[in-house]
């Protein structure tokens, strides 16, 4: 038997291990995170809605920003200002 036929079943069985983050979040219906995971809380820069927050596919977590014009998501940012992502 050639070493190939024997890697390829253990190479679809570790990929089926991989898992979407945004399918293990516990979220509310219109898919809102219940919790900010603290040490996300602790990362995020001061006046952002932690309150409505979601984690998009691209794994970076994202907010409802409601300003006097308009709302929209946009990225949660660090205090140094970079992206909080997975």
């Amino acid at each position: 038997m050639r070493p190939i036929t024997l890697l390829l079943p253990a190479a679809f069985l570790a990929l089926a291990a991989c898992g979407d983050p945004t399918m293990t979040a516990n979220t509310t219906a219109d898919g809102f995170l219940e919790e900010v995971p603290p040490n996300v809380a602790m990362l995020a820069a001061p006046d952002q809605n932690l309150q409505m927050v979601q984690l998009r596919p691209d794994g970076c977590y994202w907010y409802l920003y409601e300003g006097p014009v308009e709302t929209l998501m946009v990225p949660l940012r660090a205090e140094s200002g970079g992206k909080i992502c997975t």
